[in-house]
């Protein structure tokens, strides 16, 4: 508890969910009383508001990336401290507030980055088109980020040194029971092909709408969808490239050194393609409105230049660990 990746990940959550809470009250009264058409003090007032809470908002949660990484180093540097923990999923799996945690993160961050997305773009139009859907999103954050603080709470409180826990066999072995046992008993082949026919879909679709300027929303959505179609196939078949070892499958291991921290290199990129993606969702249909018909698209076509580019360096990446290993895969 008194470790300072703890308590920096502590203090960051309860500062988040405080501030988001706040923010949370004013969106409520924002919803109720905006009237852009109205010149009264009080609507001139509450614009001058908006400006001050989204960027007090904006600046904490563009700490997501951060806070997320340095709970799973955090949890990965903590593993030798208990018993049978070989990596991040031995520390997760110490009490049942682990990987709760981790998965409210990640809801976290993905909702941080469409709340960033629109609120940049707001920015960019004249008469504020977006500011009622930014702060009803700001609706959903808040109570997510509460619930993440609470569980983050519970999680590092209840941490017992005395405790043996289970390593990442028992959760990524495909005798297990479990959504991580079904991806590690799939067929190499059939995961492969799952894996290299949605990035390509999602290439092409990215590439179409560079080209044509059609199909933004298609695209960002193909682009969300690809990054737990990307995460099953590291755990269905390139995590045993990687480790060379036809029973390996855990994700979390590749963080480690002696595995020349291949996640590392290969989860942010995935993460931005995902990121980026969800942008050009958002992004792309906005262009309806008359203050934005320039500044939509142009975000959008940026957003996917982006998004193609994590895309890219992440297939690069599996392509090149699964060439470079010396396992070969029945089917692969």
């Amino acid at each position: 508890m008194l470790s300072p990746p703890v308590l920096a990940l502590l203090f960051a959550s309860s500062l988040q969910a405080a501030l988001l809470l706040a923010a949370a009250v004013f969106a409520l009264g924002l919803l109720r009383r905006w009237d852009l058409a109205s010149g009264h003090p009080a609507q001139i007032a509450l614009e001058r508001r908006t400006y001050l809470v989204a960027t007090l908002v904006g600046l904490l949660l563009l700490l997501q990336p951060f806070t997320l990484a340095l709970f799973v180093y955090n949890a990965e540097r903590m593993a030798p401290l208990f018993s049978g923990a070989m990596c991040a999923v031995g520390t997760l799996n110490v009490n049942p507030w682990g990987f709760p945690d981790l998965y409210a993160r990640l809801a976290v961050f993905f909702l941080a980055a469409a709340w960033l997305i629109l609120n940049h773009l707001d920015n960019q139009g004249w008469d504020y088109p977006l500011v009622r859907r930014k702060y009803a999103l700001l609706l959903a954050l808040a109570p997510a980020a509460l619930i993440e603080a609470g569980l983050a709470w519970a999680y590092f409180l209840n941490l017992k040194p005395d405790v043996i826990t289970s390593c990442c066999g028992s959760l990524f072995g495909d005798s297990g029971d479990g959504v991580s046992s079904d991806l590690a008993a799939l067929a190499p082949a059939t995961a492969m092909g799952l894996f290299w026919g949605m990035l390509a879909l999602t290439g092409l679709a990215g590439l179409h709408f560079l080209w044509r300027r059609r199909g933004g929303r298609l695209y960002g959505l193909l682009a969300l969808a690809g990054f737990p179609v990307a995460l099953a196939g590291v755990v269905a078949f390139l995590s045993l490239y990687i480790y060379e070892h036809p029973r390996h499958h855990c994700p979390f291991c590749l963080l480690q050194a002696e595995h020349g921290h291949a996640g590392w290199w290969l989860y942010p990129p995935l993460f931005l393609a995902a990121t980026a993606g969800l942008g050009v969702a958002l992004a792309a249909p906005q262009a309806r409105h008359p203050s934005l018909a320039e500044a939509a698209p142009t975000l959008a076509r940026r957003l996917t230049l982006w998004s193609l580019a994590g895309l890219a360096l992440f297939a690069g990446l599996a392509g090149w660990y699964m060439g470079r290993s010396n396992l070969i895969l029945m089917g692969g």
